[in-house]
């Protein structure tokens, strides 16, 4: 699989489609094949961002700019 870069908004809306699919019947691995990423980058998103909701991950990605100069 390419490597690409997402930002905070978008795996936070990656997150919000994983658990849609799931409420729909779908495994973890189907659902992750189906957005295109992997079962571990799930994981890993999950542990870092699975409480986010979309206003949060916006207030963490300017202040990370902000810091970063």
């Amino acid at each position: 699989m390419a490597s690409k870069r997402y930002s905070v908004e978008q795996i936070v809306a990656k997150l919000r489609e994983m658990e849609r699919l799931q409420g729909q019947g779908l495994t973890i691995p189907q659902a992750c094949k189906r957005i295109g990423i992997s079962d571990q980058t799930f994981y890993r998103w999950r542990l870092k961002y699975g409480a986010l909701k979309e206003d949060e991950a916006q207030r963490l990605r300017r202040s990370s700019r902000r810091t970063r100069g």
